[in-house]
Parts: structure tokens; sequence; C-alpha cells
């Protein structure tokens, strides 16, 4: 089935890379900053078409969509077909298609793609996480020999202060500081190893289902900023990163806790 997905969500990435006049075709959504383009909708479409071809009885979580499925019970796909759609609207090529299926609200399956670095990010449960086929480990290095990815919520402004505020907490903790604009992909670097930690306050289950087993799989550790585990039910935030970089995360003086 992983084989089948991975095929699915390449094939859909071809929809970002050929797109065209993305601007004309770019509509405000609801919060600050929040776009969607008539190719995240194509992008979802095609993938909603495929993968309930490939799986007749899951259910289908998309971010362009009413919302109204839940998991529920049994088999679920969530998905975000471009996380990163400011970057893909400017074409900055820090975009992705995030797959993640769920079996009873537990994430069992993940992939995400770059079409743009043809990078492909995928994990089973219990299997580990591979690039591209090649097996993936977070960092070994602490978070003082580490980058720190940071999220900054840009949908809900009320989280500006304390996400920067955080920042500088984990700028100065730290080798240095990233803003990709894609949480997936961020998620990614961190089970992969480029980065040591990554965080952001509010997040759709479809920014971050598939990041994070991915993460999981390959060693880390993804939860709340509380250190809660996540419900992938509504709108939680994120710290992961290695066993050694997210308990570090809870000593630092100015850290947060919310969920």
């Amino acid at each position: 089935m992983l084989e089948e997905i991975i095929s699915i969500v390449r094939k859909s990435g071809d929809i970002i890379l050929f797109a065209d006049d993305v601007e004309r075709s770019t509509v405000s959504k609801e919060g600050r900053a929040n776009f969607v383009t008539k190719y995240d909708v194509a992008v979802q479409t095609a993938l909603q078409k495929e993968l309930l071809r490939a799986v007749p009885d899951a259910a289908f979580i998309g971010e362009e969509g009413d919302h109204a499925q839940t998991l529920g019970q049994g088999l679920a796909f969530i998905v975000d077909p471009i996380d990163g759609t400011t970057n893909f609207i400017k074409d900055y090529h820090k975009s992705c298609v995030s797959v993640a299926l769920a079996d009873h609200g537990e994430i069992v399956l993940a992939v995400v793609y770059n079409p743009y670095t043809k990078e492909v990010f995928s994990a089973r449960k219990g299997r580990g996480a591979f690039l591209n086929g090649q097996p993936i480990h977070v960092t070994d290095h602490p978070l003082s020999e580490s980058l720190v990815c940071v999220g900054t919520s840009p949908y809900y402004p009320e989280w500006i202060d304390r996400t920067f505020d955080l920042a500088k907490v984990l700028y100065k903790a730290s080798l240095d500081i990233r803003r990709s604009g894609s949480a997936a992909l961020d998620l990614c670097d961190i089970a992969c190893g480029r980065c040591g930690l990554y965080f952001e306050a509010c997040l759709s289950p479809w920014d971050y289902a598939a990041g994070s087993l991915i993460v999981q799989e390959a060693g880390g550790r993804v939860s709340r900023m509380n250190g809660k585990a996540h419900t992938f039910l509504q709108k939680e935030s994120v710290l992961a990163g290695s066993r050694e970089t997210w308990e570090t995360y809870f000593k630092l003086p100015g850290h947060v806790e919310t969920d």
C-alpha cells in the first residue's frame, strides 16, 4: 500500500510543478495571510479520487473541504494538498504534498513529497522512516549544536509576540534558526537530522499528521508544546525533535507550553 500511495502522491505533485499564472488563481481564506489556489483544489481532487480508489473504505479529511468528516473508528486519510501555499504562490520552492493514513485515530502511514527537490519522505508505523527509500534518523547532536525550525502560525496574529519571543530563546540556545513556511517539510527536516528542534503554536491536523509519524519512526519525539500527545482532531501546537533536544526544550527558561 505504501508504494501505491507514494506513486499517487508523486503524480499529484506534477500538478504543482506544471502550474502557471498562480497568483491570478489565488483567493483569500479566513485568517491572516491564508490563501488557496485552484491548484490546491486540483491536487486535493486528484488525491481524493486515487487514494479512495486504493483504499475504498477510508474517510478523507482534506484541507480544502468542509471538514465534515472526522477520524472516526476506522481508516482515514488526512491530506494537505499543498503545504506551503504562500511559498507556492511566490514560487519559493518549499511546498509539498502531505498524506497520512490513520487507523482508529492513530497515524500508521505517511508520505510527504517535495516535487521541486524530488524528495519523498515516508514511514509506516513500526517500520522506520525513509527519504527516497533510504533510512533516516533524527540528529545525534544536542540543541546547542543544532538548527531550530520555527513555525510562525501566520493565520493567528495572537501568537506573534510569544512565537518570536520563543524564537529568540531558541536562537540563543542553538546554532541558528530557520523558517521555511511548510510545517510538513520542517518535520521531515527534523526526521532526517537537518534540524534539531521544531515548534509551531497552532496547526491544523493535515499540517502535521504525516510529518509526525515520519519523525517518530526516525527515532524522534513529537507532541504538543505542553508535552501531551496529539489527538489529530483539532488545531494544536507542535514540538518535535530528537529525544534529547525535545527534553532540553522543557528545561529552557522562557519556553512556552500550549495546546
